[in-house]
């Protein structure tokens, strides 16, 4: 009896430490892991599974779960792409958004990738990319903190120019409302927004525009 009783206890000691063991690995990639990075780490499908089972971990979004210990999740489809593409770079209406320069609710986020990246694809939410390339990918990329990830936007005066450039496709009612609302929301910059709008190939026809609402 006393053998079966050391088994038992033994066998909970290891089983708790292996919660504890997954729990640290959780930490120490900021409280968040898909179970693609969890199983690179050395974790187990079994052990995963059992910390979701026992609601240690809760999903984020499809593949992605967070410790429930964690504060409360603001903004669940951003973190998702986040740590989905930490290369991308929220751009366009969704960038608008972020920066509070459209009345309008996205219905999709919008992500700019490298030229030869492949487009981004998620189930959900739902995600739109665009190719950019060379200094209009790279040029005026902002960093934030989204929930314990960091998410890449472009800056206002960059977004400017990028929406100018798309002005077809978003129409040019979302383009004019941003113009509008740029020096209401923050310090503009003209200068600056020009200068995207160079390296964009909009400049000269987006010039008028902005000497209209200065």
């Amino acid at each position: 009896m006393e053998a079966v009783c050391l088994n038992v206890m033994t066998r909970t000691t290891r089983s708790q430490s292996a919660v504890s063991d997954s729990v640290a690995l959780f930490r120490a990639h900021g409280g968040q892991l898909r179970l693609s990075q969890a199983l690179a780490l050395g974790m187990n499908r079994y052990q995963f599974y059992r910390l979701r089972d026992e609601g240690v971990i809760e999903p984020v979004s499809r593949g992605l779960y967070r410790l429930t210990e964690l504060p409360s999740v603001d903004n669940p489809d951003l973190l998702a792409v986040a740590t989905r593409f930490p290369k991308a770079v929220l751009c366009l209406v969704s960038a608008l958004a972020w920066h509070d320069m459209t009345t309008q609710i996205p219905r999709r986020i919008d992500l700019a990738v490298a030229r030869n990246a492949r487009p981004p694809k998620l189930d959900y939410p739902p995600v739109q990319g665009y190719r950019f390339s060379g200094r209009r990918f790279t040029s005026g990329v902002e960093t934030h903190p989204v929930d314990g990830a960091t998410i890449r936007v472009y800056s206002p005066e960059k977004t400017l120019a990028d929406c100018f450039a798309f002005r077809n496709s978003l129409g040019m009612d979302v383009v004019l409302e941003a113009i509008r609302l740029y020096p209401k929301r923050h310090r503009p910059d003209y200068n600056r927004v020009l200068e995207y709008a160079r390296i964009c190939h909009v400049s000269t026809v987006m010039r008028p525009y902005l000497e209209a609402s200065v």
